[in-house]
């Protein structure tokens, strides 16, 4: 039999994902749109997405970029799209020349290009790199997507009018991860839709 503390705990865990979930349909359908839409723009233009995200995050870049690399749930030719965080012998070579902040700038800086979109997933904690990595974009003349746990935070300060950002509710990095994996799948949902049609 289940413990009544372990049986309650699951159904607290179902019931704050079912909640956030809800608020999370219910008020961020236009940002999740527009985010697709910039995402989508970049793909049908010849050019690409990049992908940054610190920690456990950086899990769900990858998963976004196979999404689009591989296929979501049809089979369908391939689509552009690199996480940044993937290479580990890039990552490491930067951060043993002291530069952790540069991580990912340097390689948005060598790899994009005008057109390209920025996606960064941020849920909490260290983001130093993240902010870097949007400078570099925004030079590099790229637009920008932000997937944040949080609302206002200084990293939306930086974003120009034709970016976007879909901003929770101030969720913790756990609460956040699940609901961020929705939203990936709402997005590459949307870019098939829009590209290869329903």
């Amino acid at each position: 039999m289940t413990n009544p503390d372990t049986e309650s705990l699951i159904n607290t865990l179902f019931a704050e994902h079912m909640e956030h979930t809800a608020q999370t349909a219910g008020e961020l359908g236009e940002a999740i749109s527009a985010a697709a839409e910039t995402l989508t723009h970049s793909l049908l233009n010849d050019a690409k997405i990049l992908m940054c995200a610190n920690g456990s995050a950086n899990s769900l870049a990858q998963f976004f970029c196979t999404n689009l690399l591989n296929r979501f749930e049809h089979d369908r030719p391939a689509l552009p799209a690199i996480n940044l965080g993937a290479d580990a012998t890039t990552f490491s070579a930067i951060c043993r020349d002291n530069r952790f902040n540069e991580t990912f700038s340097r390689q948005v800086r060598a790899l994009g290009k005008d057109g390209d979109t920025l996606f960064v997933i941020v849920d909490d904690g260290h983001k130093a790199n993240l902010i870097q990595a949007i400078q570099a974009a925004h030079d590099r003349d790229m637009r920008v997507v932000v997937l944040s746990a949080k609302e206002k935070t200084d990293i939306t300060s930086l974003l120009h009018p034709e970016d976007h950002e879909i901003a929770l509710h101030n969720l913790s990095p756990t609460q956040a991860a699940g609901i961020f994996l929705i939203i990936l799948n709402a997005l590459s949902a949307l870019i098939d839709n829009t590209i290869f049609g329903g």
